[in-house]
């Protein structure tokens, strides 16, 4: 309700769920690009209701929502939930378990994506490591999470940090840092 535009009538929050993703839409566009919810400063559409609902400690308003729901999906393995503003409203996707090898390239540099800016935010730099702790894979797989980390690259999403340092010390940013 913090997040929904009041002056589009007709419409409401919406909550559907799926077998394989749960989709929460709301009016409005959002203050801030879809892309850039991991690192923006908190902003509402109704300061007057997020303040109300921070006193009934319904929410926070410190801005961490994304944040967390973007740590959570990480913690389970899950797909990087998906924001996006179609036709004047918000829409985030949270989708079900899926294996690595059945995401395809959109899904894994979404993720990764994600991952940078999650990483960028509590102040730790994105690394194979980190990319191998966040798909699962094995150690001895490590070469897997050099391609993801390529492919995010590749997308512009992400960026190398210091390119004169070799390719295992590398670490890498969201485009926007």
């Amino acid at each position: 309700m913090i997040h929904q535009d009041f002056n589009v009538s007709g419409a409401g929050p919406t909550v559907e769920i799926f077998d394989s993703r749960i989709e929460i839409t709301n009016p409005g566009s959002p203050l801030v690009e879809t892309d850039r919810f991991v690192d923006s400063p908190p902003r509402s559409l109704n300061e007057t209701l997020a303040s109300m609902m921070r006193r009934f400690n319904f929410c926070e308003e410190r801005g961490s929502g994304i944040d967390k729901v973007v740590e959570l999906a990480e913690v389970y393995q899950l797909p990087a939930p998906l924001s996006e503003s179609p036709n004047g409203f918000t829409r985030t996707t949270l989708f079900a378990q899926k294996p690595l090898s059945e995401m395809d390239k959109t899904d894994r540099v979404r993720a990764c994506y994600l991952h940078a800016c999650l990483r960028y935010v509590m102040k730790f730099p994105m690394n194979n490591a980190s990319i191998q702790e966040r798909f699962g894979i094995a150690e001895r797989s490590a070469s897997q999470a050099s391609r993801l980390l390529k492919e995010s690259v590749d997308s512009g999403l992400v960026i190398i940090r210091d390119l004169e340092v070799g390719a295992r010390s590398r670490t890498y940013l969201p485009y926007w840092a």
